[in-house]
């Protein structure tokens, strides 16, 4: 019976022509490669991870043996119980750091995909010549290292008196040609023109259409921007344009721990392990809406 289904299955994708089926399908030892493939590279980009957390189980004897031991033997959550402690010295209370960096993290991340969005929608749908040379600029921007930039934005930050505010934190990171580059390239192929024509000629607005009709359609293009944004923000701490102690984000408390010699290197450890948890939790909530609405969205014209 099962064969049966098979067959007709077989039929209805490739009609009567096996041999184009077989063209399509890969033995067992190919699937078993490309899976042992997959398995590797996943390996490799979880053991950092792995390698973190074990770290930060470890006493200091552990952590000062020679040769280095990956694996922690007699794990312990004195790391961890030793922050508190060691921030309750910082002159700034742990909650005005933890403020900071949600704030900026969750304005800059809203800014960062709204502008990007907005970006590519005009690049995406414009009708005028001149477009295509103002985003091949856009595109050109792409080769500049952010390091190159730090000079000159220093100048206009000062020049508007940014410096030392959360301005310093979020202007930076809100135009993105990564990201106006994304979303133009998904809108391309997912947002019809004949959709929005038809929109227009319901009477609605390009405010509307932007709102309703295409922000919806690139989800997983924002949802996208949303993680790399969310990861950037949270980990930033500005210390050239940011000097006043009240400020400053959590990572930048958090730093003062991992600088503190190699007798503190299991809190260090365990407080980069703390400050992996957010963007995780995003990556684990956002990843499945990516894969459910790149499973059925997007019209084609």
């Amino acid at each position: 019976m099962n064969t049966l289904i098979h067959k007709i299955k077989t039929f209805r994708l490739f009609g009567s022509n096996e041999d184009q089926y077989k063209r399509y399908t890969r033995s067992k030892f190919v699937t078993a490669f490309f899976v042992f493939v997959l398995l590797l590279f996943g390996a490799v980009c979880i053991l950092p991870l792995v390698y973190s957390i074990a770290t930060s189980l470890k006493p200091l004897d552990e952590i000062l043996i020679l040769p280095p031991r990956f694996f922690v033997k007699r794990p312990t959550i004195a790391n961890y119980t030793l922050i508190p402690s060691l921030l309750s010295k910082l002159q700034v209370p742990l909650s005005r750091y933890a403020f900071n960096t949600f704030f900026i993290t969750i304005v800059g991340t809203i800014a960062h995909i709204l502008v990007a969005a907005m970006a590519a929608f005009f690049f995406s749908k414009s009708k005028k010549k001149w477009v295509g040379i103002i985003f091949l600029i856009v595109q050109f921007s792409l080769l500049y290292n952010g390091t190159t930039l730090g000079v000159p934005q220093y100048i206009i930050f000062s020049r508007m008196g940014a410096i030392d505010t959360y301005w310093a934190y979020i202007l930076p990171h809100v135009p993105s040609a990564t990201g106006v580059f994304l979303m133009k390239q998904y809108m391309d192929g997912s947002v019809p023109e004949a959709l929005l024509e038809a929109a227009r000629i319901d009477g609605a607005g390009y405010p509307l259409i932007f709102w309703k009709i295409v922000m919806p359609m690139v989800k997983p293009a924002w949802l996208t921007l949303l993680l790399f944004a969310f990861r950037d923000m949270w980990s930033m701490q500005m210390g050239t344009m940011i000097f006043t102690e009240s400020l400053k984000t959590l990572p930048a408390a958090m730093s003062q721990i991992t600088n503190a010699g190699i007798a503190r290197q299991g809190s260090a450890m365990a407080v980069s392990v703390i400050m992996m948890i957010p963007p995780i939790l995003v990556y684990l909530i956002s990843q499945s809406s990516v894969m459910q609405t790149m499973s059925n969205a997007g019209m084609k014209d």
